[in-house]
């Protein structure tokens, strides 16, 4: 990507007076409004609805149902850990006007994760709920305002009646929330870019960097007994002890010596199980545990050393036990594996960025501090696609996946703004 292009005041001034905040709030409520859990018809509806939304913008549409064996028979396919029927890819990109600018692709996933506990939410979780700048609802930002974000922005380039002299494709994903199936088709059709802005919550800060998660399963065998002879059997569970307190020391082993980018979490690179289902009658001793959580991945480390090293863990552990050294617990890696990823060091992208956001803010501010991230983003499948790219999105992670959830409408308003001058001063204008 070039260095950040000159453009006039008044294109920009133009772009920005053209935000509508009364209109970012009612999209926002219309898009809670489906209730798109990863994997369900409703991701599908609402890849149809933002398609009719990017035509109506103008862009060239690009809406193409995935081919999923193609996809999940790809050596590189990231992983999936809900079974589906359908996938619709969606792009959009603004017409070429002959310029010479770069292509900029604003990204966001329109998966949700199901909401969970019903009474944990004082009502319907796909009911938006308003209170004072506040929406709450499941996906507010995780991520519809993310996606609410891009549309606000695109939409006020159009109606500055702006001529760009590069591209802005919209790349909408599905699958996002269990592995990237989305964002591995959409870059799998042929679609990139020259940087990438991906609107994840990210709390007033700048992303540039991922760590990685992977799916584990830990498989641990016992002997069944009648429980009042339990001492004829081995219980899976009193089995499986040694090795979950294995896993902890791991995790402690891994998280040493971090990255500066993630030196702020107390845990950068969480080891956490987060399933265990063992036995099928009260009166018997247990002959089986599955244990299910998720590893993760150091920046820049290759997931197959992050595997290798808990795969030796548990089999160290298992060469220890008298019952395990016979009967080795057994570790594969189902559903969703996501990489790390990282913007390069100097690359411009995060300059434009927090330029723009601070030119928002006002106030002389030097904008939006950069960090890293503890979670897996699509992020990662962008960078190893050779396309640079960042997070930078309204909404706090701290409260995503929960029935907490919520996002302000003024901090939506004020990322729009921000993706409108990074558009602007990335892909140019035509004079």
């Amino acid at each position: 990507m070039p260095r950040s292009v000159a453009v006039t005041e008044a294109a920009e001034a133009a772009a920005l007076d053209a935000v509508d905040e009364s209109a970012v709030a009612r999209t926002l409520l219309e898009l809670i409004a489906v209730p798109s859990v990863t994997g369900s018809p409703a991701e599908s509806e609402l890849q149809h609805r933002l398609a009719g939304r990017l035509d109506r913008l103008g862009m060239e549409t690009d809406l193409w149902s995935m081919d999923l064996p193609a996809l999940y028979a790809d050596p590189g396919f990231p992983g999936t850990e809900v079974p589906r029927e359908e996938a619709w890819g969606l792009v959009g990109r603004t017409p070429d006007t002959g310029g010479d600018g770069p292509e900029l692709v604003l990204q966001g996933h329109v998966d949700v994760v199901p909401p969970g506990d019903p009474t944990a939410w004082p009502g319907d979780p796909f009911t938006a709920r308003v209170s004072g700048d506040d929406v709450h609802g499941r996906g507010a930002c995780d991520m519809k305002a993310g996606l609410v974000a891009h549309l606000t922005a695109l939409e006020a380039i159009r109606a500055a009646g702006l001529r760009l002299r590069g591209r802005v494709a919209a790349h909408f994903v599905v699958g996002e929330e269990d592995g990237g199936l989305g964002a591995f088709g959409t870059l799998r059709r042929g679609y990139g870019g020259d940087a990438c802005v991906i609107t994840e919550p990210t709390g007033g800060t700048l992303i540039t960097a991922n760590a990685g998660a992977l799916t584990f399963r830990i498989t641990v065998p016992g002997l069944a007994a009648h429980a009042s002879s339990r001492d004829a059997g081995v219980s899976a569970i009193d089995a499986y002890l040694p090795l979950h307190q294995a896993l902890a020391r791991l995790e402690t082993e891994r998280n040493r010596d971090v990255s500066p980018l993630m030196a702020e979490y107390a845990v950068p690179y969480a080891l956490s199980v987060g399933t265990v289902r063992s036995g099928d009658w009260a009166s018997s001793v247990p002959d089986l545990l599955v244990a299910e959580g998720r590893l993760g991945v150091r920046l820049d480390e290759d997931p197959a050393h992050a595997r290798a090293a808990l795969e030796l863990r548990v089999a160290e552990t298992c060469a220890a036990d008298p019952w395990l050294r016979a009967h080795p617990a057994v570790v594969t890696w189902p559903g969703g594996q996501f990489a790390s990823g990282r913007l390069e060091a100097s690359h411009p992208l995060r300059e434009v960025v927090r330029t723009a956001a601070a030119d928002v803010a006002g106030g002389g501010g030097s904008g939006p501090r950069e960090r890293g991230a503890p979670y897996g983003s699509d992020l990662r499948l962008y960078s190893a696609a050779g396309v640079p790219t960042l997070q930078f999105g309204p909404g706090d992670i701290l409260v995503a996946h929960s029935a907490q959830e919520r996002v302000s409408v003024r901090e939506v308003t004020a990322v729009a703004r921000a993706l409108v001058l990074t558009v602007l001063r990335t892909v140019g204008v035509m004079g």
